[in-house]
């Protein structure tokens, strides 16, 4: 069940209550591709920095170790220790970035493995059968990504095709939810908005997808290739023809600024592999902007990464250490950097929870956005 506790202009304080926990909502989903945050983040470590939520992919989890293989262990929460709630994605993304390596038709996709080239199909049924095996406490919908910069004719052909699906999608869920051995009857289904940057095909889209009895709606096909700006116009255009008493999640945004943007806008939900990717590489999120920590400025700096920070390794460790780390190739370099931007991303998430209850939110961005410009 979800419910909007507080509203802010068009930014919502929401909390949505799963069969794995409460989520507070604006909230930012850490990223678990393969059931685990690259950089050596365990899931206890999630919980130590404030994690709602870990985001975990159905097609590499079905290629290895195999979705079978994990409802064997008994579902996702149990394979990798982690007890509050995980949104699968549908696959459908990896139509968009696997390019060279499936073909699209109306039954589904039919791909070449990127580990070992085998032939895999995916198709609607066979996505929720999948995530209905891992048991994830969010299933998303199968559907096309196409590029932002499609012709407009074929995106409006995608768009068409992804209702076939996520009709196919509701149905499979129904059989799946009352099943026996169901690993989790009560996985809750988000149908997904594409559309390019066209609005009025995302418009069109929004009112076919929510003529289903959907538990929320995700914005896909951005941050893709289109500029900041095109996507915020897509938001302001799109989020108002989605339920306001349903959880609306951005997939794969973004950086703080992309998600101060969708907050305002009313997103709730938002997943980005940057703080992970960005921390493995030595760049790091902090109150007054970026940092590369490979910079030899920070040689003798005996500072945390962020003074205003409580995460493990800002209350233990200097940018002078860790920048020792990453010149000496320590994996432990990569740990302490992921799990503070990690922390970063959560503590902005609670920042923004309680800035929208007060009523201040635009006060809020106004002063986060010209922080992060001190750096």
């Amino acid at each position: 069940m979800y419910e909007v506790l507080k509203t802010d202009g068009r930014a919502k304080r929401g909390r949505l209550t799963t069969v794995h926990g409460v989520i507070e909502t604006p909230v930012f989903m850490n990223v678990g591709t393969q059931a685990a945050i690259k950089g050596a983040v365990s899931a206890v470590d999630l919980r130590e920095i404030g994690t709602q939520v870990e985001l975990s992919n159905t097609y590499h989890l079905h290629l290895r170790p195999g979705d079978e293989i994990v409802k064997k262990m008994g579902g996702i929460h149990r394979f990798m220790n982690w007890d509050r709630p995980i949104l699968t994605d549908s696959g459908g993304f990896q139509v968009f970035s696997l390019t060279t390596l499936r073909k699209i038709k109306e039954e589904g996709v039919y791909f070449n493995s990127h580990i070992d080239g085998r032939k895999i199909f995916m198709g609607p049924e066979e996505s929720m059968q999948i995530q209905a095996n891992l048991g994830s406490t969010i299933a998303m919908a199968f559907d096309e990504c196409p590029s932002s910069v499609a012709d407009k004719e074929y995106i409006r052909a995608s768009v068409e095709r992804t209702t076939r699906w996520l009709d196919r999608c509701v149905k499979k869920m129904k059989l799946l939810r009352n099943a026996d051995d169901a690993v989790n009857p009560h996985q809750l289904l988000f149908g997904i908005n594409q559309g390019g940057v066209y609005e009025d095909i995302r418009i069109m889209h929004a009112g076919q997808i929510t003529s289903f009895d959907l538990d929320g709606f995700a914005i896909g096909g951005l941050a893709v290739g289109e500029t900041h700006d095109e996507m915020y116009r897509i938001l302001d255009e799109t989020v108002p023809h989605l339920p306001v008493d349903k959880p609306v999640y951005l997939m794969g945004v973004g950086t703080p600024e992309n998600i101060l943007e969708g907050v305002e806008r009313g997103v709730d939900f938002f997943d980005c592999v940057l703080p992970a990717r960005n921390g493995r590489h030595g760049n790091v999120y902090t109150s007054k902007g970026k940092l590369n920590l490979s910079n030899a400025k920070y040689e003798t700096d005996d500072r945390p990464i962020d003074e205003n920070c409580g995460c493990p390794c800002c209350k233990n460790h200097s940018r002078a250490y860790i920048r020792h780390l990453f010149k000496a190739k320590e994996m432990l370099a990569m740990r302490l950097c992921v799990l503070h931007n990690l922390y970063f991303y959560n503590h902005m998430m609670e920042e923004i929870r309680e800035a929208i209850e007060e009523g201040r939110f635009a006060e809020y961005k106004k002063a986060k956005l010209e922080g992060f410009g001190d750096s």
